[in-house]
C-alpha cells in the first residue's frame, strides 16, 4: 500500500461527532509517549499530520485522519501519563471506550507498546478491552532502534508473555526513526481493508 493523500478531518469526543460516512477505520492507541504520532506520520509520509508533542497526554480527543479519500486512521488518545488528575485519567477512558464500543467502521486496532519496557498494567487493560469488544487487532513495538538485536529479542518475547498472546496474535516491530516496520504494518493495512471490502 502506498499513501499518497492524508488529511486531517476532525477531532471528536463524543459519538455525534464521528463521521458517519461509513468508510472503514484503523485505530491507533497506546501510552502517552510511545511515539504514535511518530508512527502515524512515518506511515503517512507526512512529517506534520499528526503534531507530535514534547508533553507526553496532550491528545484527549479521537482525531479522523482521511487516507487516500478511501479510509480513516483514528488516533485515540493516550493514556497512562502519571501527571494528570484521577478525573482526567478517567475522561480518557471513557472518551476511548465510547469510541469502541459498537464501531461498525473499525476494523482493526494498532495497539502500540514501548519495547523497551514490559507492557504496563495500562497496556493490559486496553488489550483485555480491544479482546472483549471483539475487534481484530495488531501489537507494534515501537522504537527498535533503541535495542540491540538481542535486548530486543528478549523484550518482544516479555511482551508476548505479559499480554498473554497466542500464537496467531501478530506482533510487528517499528522503528520512526529508520522507517523499520513501515512496509509490514502497511501490508497488514491493506489485507485487513480488503478482507472488509468482501
Amino acid at each position: 500500500m502506498e499513501i499518497k493523500q492524508a488529511e486531517f478531518i476532525t477531532s471528536a469526543v463524543v459519538r455525534t461527532q464521528y463521521p458517519e460516512d461509513g468508510r472503514a477505520e484503523i485505530a491507533f492507541v497506546g501510552r502517552s509517549n510511545v511515539g504514535k504520532s511518530s508512527l502515524i506520520n512515518t506511515l503517512t509520509n507526512r512529517r506534520k499530520l499528526v503534531k507530535v508533542s514534547g508533553t507526553p497526554g496532550k491528545t484527549r480527543l479521537v482525531n479522523f485522519f482521511l487516507i487516500n479519500n478511501e479510509f480513516y486512521f483514528v488516533d485515540l488518545p493516550g493514556y497512562g501519563y502519571a501527571k494528570v488528575s484521577k478525573t482526567e485519567k478517567e475522561s480518557w477512558g471513557k472518551v476511548i471506550e465510547t469510541y469502541l464500543v459498537q464501531r461498525e467502521q473499525l476494523k482493526k486496532i494498532v495497539l502500540l507498546v514501548d519495547c523497551r519496557h514490559k507492557p504496563s498494567a495500562d497496556d493490559i487493560t486496553m488489550y483485555k478491552w480491544i479482546k472483549y469488544y471483539n475487534y481484530d487487532t495488531i501489537v507494534v513495538a515501537t522504537k527498535i532502534d533503541k535495542l540491540t538485536r538481542t535486548e530486543l529479542q528478549k523484550n518482544l518475547r516479555l511482551i508476548k508473555d505479559t499480554l498473554e498472546l497466542k500464537d496467531n496474535d501478530q506482533l510487528l516491530t517499528f522503528s520512526s526513526l529508520k522507517k523499520q516496520g513501515k512496509e509490514e504494518l502497511l501490508e497488514v493495512i491493506q489485507e485487513t481493508l480488503d478482507k472488509s471490502a468482501r
